[in-house]
């Protein structure tokens, strides 16, 4: 063993010891397998796009917490807001009572949003806000005398969350769910269409008993879609699946689908709404107005939970009846929690008074430039830039532990999972931090590229 290899292993079982001595004896972790995972970091404090670990190191964050944090950590505006919120009322049941942040809240939504999606149900997370659309779907035709819809098509390598009903709508192949295949209801996966070919879609194999090989998504809606309630697409960018994007051509080739059949279309755009892909929201690039639409993760600019479902009038009218069974019978307990719909007010406000989609643009001209030459390396399979993200996909990635260790020692946040390396970085990142982070991944991919 060299003097690093002992270091980093002195490093990592110290590491351990503090993380246990903290009470990590007593934590279940997300997305890991506690017998062999290294010790997380200790964070202890954040301002703009850096974190700060207990050991005295400084990280810039090159993921925005995971997604969310768009307008940096610490904003002023936002912890003012969530301040001034907490004096007043932290949170309070929102059946039978409502409150101004989330009415205010629901207004700039609805006036924000495409066409007419002017309902806002909120909830407390991302993959909450996927169940309720899912559920509002189903109902919607319930309401309207037909009982048979209540399946759902999505696509090949797409996410939606990690509640039942959301693990049902993702790829049954995807590496977080796949291993759960058995005890979730079969729906209908179908592979996006190609620009060039929009019909050129073909079903999974969990659903070959129903739609024949050689069928495409047309050929399942013709078929099947009195079954089908609604079709669930990520648009433009398919996140947790890969990082996989499309144009805006095949989202409208989609749109235009579920409208000739008659069926519900829900946009996920719990990644990609509010700027990360540079308009506000993605499904704006291709014209699209969704009958359902889900938000998320940077509705509070990372501050605090947050999600919502917005759906067009004609879905809310379809719940509107005599019958108090035609309700929508949900409601989280902390549904609409007055701090988080502060936070995200305060966090639209920024949206209006600072430039961020120009920002966003910036960051995609630096990446396409700072990442490109990694395109040459032996072991990168693409570099793909879109808005506020940038990936390099790897032909495969032998130790993922290790690769996540270099980018730490190299002062940078960096997750990599599957085999892509990506940057999603708060769009007020500066420059010379963005420039480090692209270095670090090109000086990284580089040193992996050679082993």
């Amino acid at each position: 063993m060299n003097e690093n290899s002992a270091k980093r292993v002195i490093d990592a079982s110290t590491a351990r010891d503090e993380w246990l001595g903290l009470g990590g004896e007593h934590i279940w972790l997300p997305y890991t397998q506690m017998k062999t995972a290294l010790a997380p970091l200790i964070a202890e404090s954040t301002s703009g796009s850096l974190i700060r670990l207990k050991d005295g190191r400084e990280l810039i964050d090159g993921v925005a917490s995971w997604w969310t944090a768009c307008h940096g950590y610490n904003h002023p505006h936002i912890v003012k807001a969530m301040q001034e919120q907490l004096q007043r009322m932290p949170h309070v049941m929102f059946g039978g009572l409502n409150h101004e942040p989330a009415l205010r809240l629901a207004k700039r939504l609805a006036l924000l949003a495409p066409g007419d999606l002017s309902r806002v149900f909120f909830s407390d997370s991302g993959s909450v806000a996927v169940e309720v659309a899912l559920k509002m779907a189903v109902q919607y035709w319930r309401n309207k005398g037909e009982q048979g819809r209540t399946k759902f098509l999505s696509f090949r390598h797409g996410y939606h969350g990690d509640t039942m009903a959301c693990m049902a709508v993702c790829d049954p192949e995807n590496w977080v769910h796949s291993g759960l295949r058995d005890y979730l209801p079969t729906q209908f996966i179908a592979d996006l269409p190609s620009p060039a070919a929009p019909r050129a879609l073909a079903p999974s194999s969990a659903m070959r008993e129903r739609v024949q090989e050689d069928k495409n998504l047309e050929a399942i809606l013709e078929h099947e879609g009195h079954h089908i309630a609604a079709v669930i697409v990520e648009p433009l960018v398919q996140g947790v699946g890969g990082m996989r994007f499309h144009d805006a051509d095949v989202l409208k080739s989609v749109a235009a689908l579920c409208a000739r059949h008659n069926v519900l279309l829900i946009a996920d755009e719990i990644f990609t709404g509010f700027g990360r892909t540079g308009k506000l929201f993605a499904c704006e690039e291709a014209g699209i107005v969704p009958d359902i639409m889900c938000l998320g993760k940077a509705l509070t600019g990372g501050a605090i939970t947050l999600a919502a479902t917005i759906v067009r009038t004609h879905v809310f009218d379809a719940f509107l009846s005599d019958d108090p069974d035609a309700a929508l019978m949900h409601g989280p307990t902390y549904m609409a929690n007055p701090l988080a719909c502060a936070a995200a007010n305060a966090s639209l406000d920024l949206f209006e008074i600072e430039p961020r989609l120009e920002q966003v643009m910036a960051i995609e001209t630096a990446l396409r430039e700072g990442l490109e030459p990694c395109r040459e390396l032996p072991n990168v399979a693409d570099v793909r830039v879109k808005g506020a993200i940038g990936v390099v996909q790897l032909r495969k990635i032998e130790d993922m532990n290790a690769l996540k260790q270099a980018f730490v020692d190299r002062g940078a946040w960096v997750r990599p999972f599957e085999d892509i390396v990506y940057l999603t970085p708060a769009f007020t990142i500066g420059v010379d931090e963005l420039e480090r982070l692209m270095e670090a991944v090109c000086d990284t991919v580089k040193q992996f590229a050679a082993t």
